[in-house]
């Protein structure tokens, strides 16, 4: 029987904190400003997750989500504890609704669980998905569940007009984007440290990114850019945050360029210092491109960017122009143009007073669209119109 009198939620998703990732914040931020213990999240079971837990004011449920080589497919295992584990809580506690973090494998689970419990689904629909899955048999399950949730959260128009090419019907489908906490990423935060920590001198410009090191993040555009950058008599330094199997090749490019004394790659940081690595930036850039489908659905740095008052540099591909207005809070380039983004970085590392008019309105539009308040609130009436 259930444990309340006001039914709450079924959250499925893989990516919860303390995992990494845009979307894994997103969720955690959302879910805690939606309720208390009525929400139950089922998702995995990851070191560091009991400390995570025993604050959260949500009720997390582990579950072990490894692959096994010998299953046919290798994540049945996957599906059959998530299922379980879902069924376990609607019958315990009730819920009033299924929401799935991602189409495959929470999507299909969650489906599962929503028609035999009676209630809605929500799935959460991220574009990358959409445009890079080409597998038969996971596209097939993706246009199962798309076409049959009874409501999907789109991250951007791009992603909405993804899934109008699947056939989803468009009164289903729900456009909210991620936000950022503008507590945690605010101007004027101390970093002068972390420019003298790579050995910037005053006066120097320094372009920050923050992603995975992947090609399509468009990392290697900027370490292209280095050279004529100097040449123009623009004084900068690189720092990129994040890992991936990009480094080597970044590294070695930076070197056979000349400018491996300038691009900084930082790994991971501490997170109390990403903010002031935002801070300690002239502007951020992510000039990402799609690449065999792979693309940028959202881009939740540069929202974290533009909280800080920091104009960012974005790739016209994907749904990145959702997080940065063109020409007003920093500038979308084509990332397959290694000219186009030479061109933006110089012309705001080249001009203080553009800097600064595109840092501000980004940082009044984060604050007043995209705090996780303000997309908690969406969230909520889209569970108050179901």
């Amino acid at each position: 029987m259930p444990d309340t009198d006001t039914p709450g939620l079924l959250v499925i998703t893989e990516l919860f904190l303390p995992t990494k990732g845009g979307t894994a914040v997103w969720f955690d931020a959302v879910y805690r400003l939606l309720g208390g213990r009525h929400i139950h999240i089922v998702t995995a079971d990851v070191p560091g997750a009991a400390d995570i837990d025993r604050e959260h004011p949500n009720s997390i449920h582990r579950v072990s989500l490894r692959r096994h080589r010998w299953l046919k497919p290798e994540s049945l295992a996957m599906y059959l504890k998530l299922l379980l584990t879902g069924l376990r809580v609607v019958h315990r506690h009730g819920v009033r609704a299924v929401h799935a973090g991602r189409v495959l494998p929470e999507g299909l689970v969650g489906w599962l669980i929503a028609r035999l419990a009676g209630k809605p689904l929500v799935v959460y629909a991220h574009g990358e998905e959409i445009t890079s899955w080409h597998n038969p048999g996971k596209s097939k399950a993706m246009r199962f569940v798309y076409r049959r949730a009874d409501r999907i959260v789109a991250n951007s128009d791009f992603t909405r007009n993804e899934l109008l090419k699947l056939g989803v019907r468009p009164e289903r489908i729900t456009v909210i984007s991620p936000g950022v906490d503008i507590e945690r990423f605010r101007p004027n935060l101390p970093a002068s440290h972390l420019r003298a920590s790579i050995g910037m001198r005053t006066g120097q410009k320094l372009i920050l990114s923050v992603g995975r090191l992947s090609r399509r993040k468009g990392f290697d555009r900027i370490v292209q850019a280095m050279p004529g950058l100097i040449e123009n008599g623009i004084d900068a330094h690189y720092a990129l945050i994040g890992i991936g199997k990009d480094h080597d090749y970044l590294t070695e490019q930076a070197r056979d360029l000349g400018v491996a004394d300038r691009v900084h790659l930082l790994g991971h940081v501490l997170l109390e210092d990403l903010p002031l690595w935002y801070n300690a930036c002239d502007l951020f850039a992510m000039p990402n491109r799609a690449i065999n489908g792979d693309t940028e659905g959202f881009g939740m740095v540069f929202l974290e960017a533009a909280a800080c008052g920091k104009p960012s540099v974005a790739g016209d591909a994907g749904g990145t122009g959702a997080a940065v207005e063109d020409g007003v809070t920093g500038y979308r380039v084509s990332g397959e143009d290694p000219g186009q983004v030479a061109g933006a970085l110089k012309a705001l590392l080249g001009d203080e007073a553009l800097r600064m008019r595109l840092g501000q309105a980004g940082h009044r539009r984060a604050t007043q669209e995209f705090s996780w308040e303000a997309v908690a609130a969406k969230t909520r009436a889209l569970l108050q119109a179901d």
